[in-house]
């Protein structure tokens, strides 16, 4: 599982692995410092990691909400922290034509779940040559998303990663089926669970999401015991003033006791 990774470390541990960072680089120190906690502890635990950061928030409900310190200035972030700290690290592109300026500076681009259906963007991203992780759309099946897999594997590349972060339930709150996870791993791709932006409120009336992050070890647990072979969680030391969707991150404090469960609740299924 993901040994198209080079940079990948802890691989045969058995363990599930972890996209985990903050939702958005705001900067080089804390990017940094959240960087260098989560690949401590996961070292520690022996679990695969990725480093998670958007170099850019292209999806925002208000215009004056924060989406970037500058596309090149944020991808040169997370180029060193992939070099510094020998890890590999994934972001999101919006647009077929950020998809090569990406592909430089990272080693998986990653489609936001509203745009898992834009074939020229699935299609650029595929074209890089990296590996592309779908986040499957929240007006999606499970089902649905083979055709996303197909539309890279038929542009010429087989590194191909699913991620389910819930079905639109009503107007303003989601909810996971937990029966997509092996109904994607049937596509014969690794399938990750979101469990932070699986508990956003969108559409709030403030502009600003809402979300329980109270309940992502929760989410968690379940995508886990129902056999995911990793996980996305989006974390900050101080999730009340991130700058990007911070009422649903899990806080860097917590991430070490959450995990330690989570192998735990991985070992009883093995």
């Amino acid at each position: 599982m993901l040994n198209y990774l080079d940079k990948i470390k802890n691989t045969a541990s058995g363990n599930f692995f972890l996209m985990a960072g903050p939702c958005a680089i705001e900067g080089e120190d804390i990017a940094l410092r959240i960087a260098e906690k989560i690949i401590s502890i996961t070292d520690k635990l022996q679990i695969p990691y990725i480093f998670k950061g958007s170099y850019r928030k292209a999806n925002r409900s208000k215009g004056s909400s924060f989406t970037g310190i500058g596309d090149e200035k944020a991808l040169k972030i997370l180029e060193r922290i992939g070099r510094e700290f020998g890890v590999p690290t994934v972001t999101d592109i919006h647009e077929s034509d950020e998809a090569a300026m990406a592909a430089a500076y990272v080693d998986v681009l990653q489609i936001p779940a509203f745009l898992c259906r834009q074939t020229d963007l699935l299609i650029a991203a595929a074209h890089t040559g990296k590996v592309v992780n779908v986040k499957k759309g929240q007006f999606l099946s499970a089902g649905s998303m083979k055709f996303a897999v197909e539309k890279i594997k038929e542009a010429g590349n087989d590194k191909v990663i699913l991620t389910d972060r819930g079905n639109t339930f009503g107007y303003q709150d989601l909810i996971v089926d937990y029966r997509g996870l092996p109904e994607m791993q049937s596509f014969g791709v690794p399938v990750v669970m979101d469990c932070t932006h699986s508990l956003q409120q969108p559409n709030q009336s403030s502009g600003v999401t809402g979300g329980k992050p109270e309940l992502i070890s929760t989410i968690a647990k379940a995508a886990i015991a129902v056999g995911a072979d990793g996980l996305f969680i989006e974390t900050h030391p101080d999730p009340a003033n991130a700058k990007s969707d911070g009422a649903n991150m899990l806080h860097l404090d917590l991430l070490e006791e959450t995990l330690v469960k989570l192998i735990r609740v991985r070992q009883a299924i093995l």
